[in-house]
């Protein structure tokens, strides 16, 4: 009889920017999540219809525009379907806003920047997972666009 099978956590980054995605990907990847990435709400729509994620990071702001599609994308991951950990990482600072995401079914609501390792640590447990790992891999692949 052979061992049940683990899967790595799954993960979905949101952001317009792609020093950030770059950025979190490259660490996420080192700390051996399955990271997928999507620069806008169409495409972060399109993989969360087609893949089951057990956690998203998003930013409000996801275009040139003012609107928050973040906040669109966070109801929609709340309307059906499994309902994956969401942590909404973005620059807007208003509380109005703030409340909204926690309303709306937000796991965390953090301010950019954030310490890597710390929004790890929230990840691993908003996910119940054990610790990171103390070595990490520098040299993970990228896969993001």
């Amino acid at each position: 009889m052979s061992a049940p099978e683990t899967r790595s956590p799954r993960l979905l980054i949101v952001d317009d920017e792609e020093p950030i995605l770059f950025a979190l990907e490259t660490y996420f990847l080192g700390g051996g999540f399955d990271v997928r990435c999507a620069r806008g709400l169409p495409d972060a729509l399109a993989l969360a219809e087609a893949e089951t994620f057990d956690l998203v990071i998003a930013d409000l702001r996801l275009s040139a525009s003012d609107e928050p599609e973040g906040m669109e994308l966070l109801m929609r991951l709340r309307d059906g379907g499994p309902h994956p950990r969401v942590i909404i990482l973005t620059a807007v600072t208003s509380d109005e806003t703030e409340r909204s995401a926690r309303e709306n079914g937000a796991d965390a609501y953090l301010h950019k920047p954030q310490p890597l390792d710390g929004l790890e640590a929230l990840v691993r447990d908003l996910l119940a997972l054990p610790p990171a790992p103390a070595n990490r891999d520098p040299d993970s692949p990228r896969r993001c666009p």
